[in-house]
């Protein structure tokens, strides 16, 4: 009689798991977002002046600073969808005061419609964009020194130009042309809202409206649409291969020239919508107008993660370097500081932002 013995089972071979599709922690996943430093800092900044302050945390108070971050917001977003494409554009402040001059100018000094003046100030902005844009593709030179350039030409026309139509350097009684309220309505109109109902506030007596400008609405609008181009649509991807690898773009097929004429477009355009904004709020506007404004932008741009490399970096995170910087625009005077300390803060935060980013994106890549 023969027995049958069983065969030895053996322990299932460990399973090798892929590198490839190994999954991530949820931590991991988070730091590798490029906003996340600038939410935590807008975040610190917030308390230290709301808690240092009296004012800032009151609604007048909040009021100027959330204007002031809303307009330097804009271009910031916008400023960075550039600069994750992998350029910059330095003519970007001076194109704000092109703007506001032209339209001031065709109302006050021409008496032209008011709309016809908006639509001839922006089709003057999308040329001027485009020629960066083209400039930068056809010469193969540095977007740096490229828009440099434009830079001084729009400074240098803002002043010459001004002085030859109208004999000063300054447009102003912008309330006066004829149109200027139904302008005032998109650009420069504003929504009260009653904050009586925190109790502290009555308590210590202070006024309790809430005032935000049409800015506020137009920074949320942009920074929304942006982040869905980045992250939700062709043109997204588009942006990131061509700040990231040009060559390789270009050999998958992506309209290399189209992406980086129409991200000068862009920043255009938000130059001329910024323009706008100041000139319908406050009725004046000078040739000097955004002179000196365009680092602030990279700044901010840098705060929320954009790399300076191109390739990486959040429309989210750039208008929470926008936040940042108009609560330490206004945080400063407001706590009794000197505010020529201002640019020396700036200058340490972008040294700051830069090392956290490259410190976060290191890190992120090492626990893969």
């Amino acid at each position: 009689m023969s027995t049958t013995t069983a065969p030895e089972r053996s322990d299932p071979p460990a399973t090798e798991t892929d590198e490839r599709i190994s999954s991530s922690g949820r931590f991991t996943k988070v730091l590798r977002r490029p906003e996340i430093g600038a939410m935590a800092g807008a975040l610190v900044i917030f308390l230290f002046f709301a808690l240092r302050t009296d004012s800032f945390f009151e609604p007048a108070g909040a009021s100027t600073w959330i204007f002031n971050a809303s307009t330097i917001g804009i271009m910031a977003v916008a400023v960075s969808l550039l600069m994750i494409g992998g350029e910059f554009d330095l003519s970007a402040g001076a194109m704000i005061g092109t703007t506001g001059l032209t339209t001031g100018i065709l109302m006050t000094e021409y008496d032209l419609n008011v709309w016809l003046s908006i639509l001839i100030s922006l089709v003057l902005a999308l040329a001027i964009g485009a020629l960066n844009g083209s400039l930068v593709m056809w010469t193969k030179l540095p977007s740096f020194i490229v828009t440099l350039g434009t830079f001084f030409v729009l400074q240098g026309v803002n002043l010459a130009v001004t002085k030859i139509l109208i004999g000063k350097v300054s447009v102003t009684g912008l309330q006066d042309a004829a149109g200027y309220f139904d302008g005032k309505q998109i650009f420069g109109s504003f929504v009260n809202i009653d904050m009586g109902w925190v109790p502290w506030l009555e308590e210590n007596d202070v006024k309790t409206t809430l005032t935000l400008y049409a800015a506020t609405f137009w920074f949320v609008a942009v920074t929304a649409v942006a982040t869905w181009v980045l992250l939700r649509s062709r043109a997204g991807n588009w942006i990131f291969a061509v700040g990231g690898a040009q060559v390789s773009a270009r050999q998958v097929g992506v309209p290399v020239f189209k992406a980086k004429v129409g991200l000068f477009m862009t920043t255009a355009f938000a130059g001329w919508l910024v323009g706008m904004l100041g000139l319908f709020k406050t009725t004046t506007v000078q040739s000097t107008t955004g002179v000196g404004d365009e680092f602030i932008f990279i700044i901010c741009a840098v705060v929320g993660g954009c790399l300076l490399t191109g390739g990486y970096g959040s429309a989210i995170g750039a208008a929470f370097g926008g936040l940042i910087y108009g609560m330490v625009q206004q945080g400063i005077p407001q706590a009794g500081w000197d505010n020529d300390w201002l640019y020396a803060f700036l200058g340490v935060m972008l040294l700051g932002a830069v090392l956290v980013n490259n410190w976060v994106k290191t890190r992120a890549e090492s626990m893969r």
